[in-house]
């Protein structure tokens, strides 16, 4: 019975509205419109407004060639911002095609802000995905890729994977940046100042060990945040057109790992009874001004289930709420229809570094 009112009462507060949200209609899910995947969210201080970046999906073999952007004031309104970086054009002079998953941060200089905005590509020198680096003034762009690839090899003694689903991080203990990557294998390293190279000598391999494909054995897709003094490790589990792709987490005490596995590591998985199939690929937000989180994530479309329909790449962006128990273990997300409630962000002094 005590098993069942905590279900219920998780239930309930996936549900309910939080402190920063108001009086409004629901989200619904997906929140984009047509085929988007492996979303990243970020929030601006510069403009105020929640921004999302994506694989462009429904192209057969994921054979997307550029990014664009939505942006929202409060994550159920979605503005389409247009088209931020094109790798078919000389826009990106390295890379082909294959505009997979983004990341972006924003950073102050000089009391002007900048955006870094990280992706992989295919390198046709080395017939191999890599990770390149755009820079830009505005969330929305123009971007302007620095000419080359930030990584574009495997870390030493990783033997197999690819340099796809990069993630970038603030570390708020010390204003340290850090990007993750790694398909196959989980690897992390310390940005240099200029944000367009990484300190090679702090590469770690992070990679989980152990698990299976029913919980939380390391696939791709690493994702980074910082709560109460824990480090967050999230990442995907099993293949992206599989019903159970899903996501998984451990946390650590530094932003370099190593990461503990957590006692109940699954974060959010399919419902079939909701035809729901294929959650993963997670970015995650906190509102500005409070302890209140958010997921998004993409999953399958239910009309494209069947493997010959290509699931893979038939994929929807969603979002719905991120919540802890008291020692700040993650509660396991429901995915929903209904999407979230609006959100109204307070306005937060950033701290310059």
């Amino acid at each position: 019975m005590k098993k069942l009112m905590t279900l219920l009462v998780a239930i309930l507060l996936i549900a309910a509205p939080t402190s920063a949200q108001r009086k409004g209609r629901w989200s619904g899910n997906p929140i984009l419109p047509e085929f988007h995947a492996d979303p990243e969210i970020l929030f601006s201080r510069q403009t105020g407004r929640f921004y999302i970046y994506s694989t462009t999906d429904g192209v057969p073999g994921w054979g997307g060639y550029y990014f664009t952007a939505f942006s929202s004031p409060d994550l159920v309104e979605w503005k389409h911002e247009g088209i931020v970086l094109d790798l078919a054009t000389k826009q990106v002079p390295w890379a082909t095609g294959n505009a997979w998953a983004p990341a972006i941060i924003e950073k102050e200089v000089g009391g002007q802000y900048k955006y870094y905005f990280y992706y992989s590509g295919h390198d046709p020198k080395t017939n191999r995905k890599a990770i390149g680096v755009a820079e830009a003034t505005s969330p929305t762009g123009p971007f302007y890729d620095h000419g080359q690839p930030i990584v574009n090899k495997l870390p030493e003694g990783v033997r197999g994977g690819q340099q796809i689903d990069v993630d970038v991080f603030q570390d708020p203990q010390s204003g340290k940046y850090y990007l993750y990557w790694g398909n196959g294998y989980m690897a992390g390293a310390e940005l240099n100042l200029d944000m367009v190279s990484i300190d090679t000598t702090t590469i770690r391999v992070l990679t989980p060990e152990g698990g299976t494909l029913q919980d939380y054995a390391y696939r791709e897709a690493p994702y980074v945040f910082y709560r109460k003094g824990l480090y967050y490790f999230l990442w995907s589990v099993d293949d992206t057109g599989s019903p159970n792709y899903h996501v998984a987490y451990g946390t650590a005490a530094t932003p370099l790992g190593p990461i503990t596995v957590a006692a109940n590591p699954i974060v959010l998985q399919q419902n079939p009874a909701e035809e729901i199939y294929g959650t993963a690929h997670n970015s995650v937000i906190c509102v500005p001004g409070y302890d209140d989180w958010y997921i998004v994530y993409h999953r399958i479309n239910p009309a494209y289930l069947d493997r010959q329909m290509g699931p893979g790449f038939h994929r929807q962006v969603c979002i719905d709420r991120l919540l802890f128990d008291k020692d700040g273990q993650i509660l396991p997300v429901r995915p929903s229809h209904s999407g979230v409630l609006p959100v109204r962000p307070k306005k937060v002094k950033e701290k310059k570094k």
